[in-house]
């Protein structure tokens, strides 16, 4: 049977023209990402959906560029240094993360959590772009770079209320997250409001049992969601320490972000809001 040329993924709220031979040529590199031992051009064509002389030929450029590397003697495709070019390129310019660099320090500093920044990418995903773990036993791993399901967790639930995505939109992709118990619709409504009028949201045991995520957004100028600071940790870790404290101290880092991305300008309604004391 003929395979489709077109690449598997998740659709996407994106209004942008798809280029597929970029589209396909990405969708490779994520998958050599997730798999240590490297692929095969067969099974990269079959997990992709790609026509294995399409597929053959996208690889061949990218071999060639030194984002991937061929060995004759297994037969597999890797990912290759020129990946941490690029990487190391971003995070040397990428002012965002410097920026926050020092609230996650300090919020992993004297907290049992590991904090987290991510950058928001439509209603796909979101991407880990710094962090800071805790030293304390028990810590949560998470690397720059991560993606996880947009609407996923707390994050998910700050997406939901300043993304400026419509309903329809949101339940559409929210239904493609998975969790260790889900909240019903009506329960993650009421969240998404929450998270509205507070600035920040947390998921407790929700996407994954036994770890507490808090969240809260990070706002351009037109106060829609860009990124968000995170908090995430072992529950009995987190309420020990102050589940409610932790909470605010996310959003006040998150705060003193935006204001610093936005020079300090926010909406009226924005502001007033952020003013408000943080709570539970």
């Amino acid at each position: 049977m003929k395979r489709s040329a077109s690449v598997r993924r998740p659709s996407s709220t994106a209004t942008h023209r798809r280029v597929p031979a970029v589209t396909r040529a990405i969708a490779i590199l994520r998958l050599l990402g997730k798999n240590n031992s490297g692929l095969g051009v067969n099974a990269i064509a079959t997990e992709l959906g790609l026509v294995p002389s399409t597929c053959l030929h996208i690889l061949r450029v990218l071999v060639g560029e030194g984002l991937a590397s061929f060995s004759p003697k297994d037969k597999r495709y890797r990912l290759d240094a020129g990946v941490l070019t690029l990487a190391r390129s971003l995070l040397k310019h990428n002012g965002f993360s410097a920026l926050v660099q020092k609230e996650l320090n300090e919020l992993a500093g004297h907290r049992p959590v590991t904090a987290v920044a991510v950058q928001h990418v439509g209603l796909d995903h979101i991407v880990v772009v710094a962090i800071a773990g805790s030293q304390l036993e028990g810590r949560i791993h998470v690397e720059i770079g991560g993606r996880f399901p947009a609407l996923m967790s707390a994050t998910g639930r700050c997406i939901a209320a300043f993304g400026g995505y419509s309903d329809e939109q949101l339940k559409a992709q929210l239904r493609r997250v998975r969790w260790d118990r889900a909240p019903s619709p009506k329960a993650w409504a009421e969240e998404v409001e929450a998270a509205r009028k507070q600035h920040y949201s947390v998921d407790i045991d929700n996407y994954i049992s036994g770890i507490t995520v808090i969240a809260s957004p990070i706002l351009n100028a037109e106060g829609r969601m860009t990124h968000a600071l995170v908090a995430v940790g072992v529950t009995k870790q987190v309420q020990k320490a102050g589940m409610a404290r932790i909470a605010g101290e996310v959003r006040l880092a998150a705060r003193r972000v935006s204001s610093e991305l936005n020079a300090g300008q926010f909406p009226e309604h924005e502001s007033a809001v952020w003013k408000q004391p943080g709570r539970r």
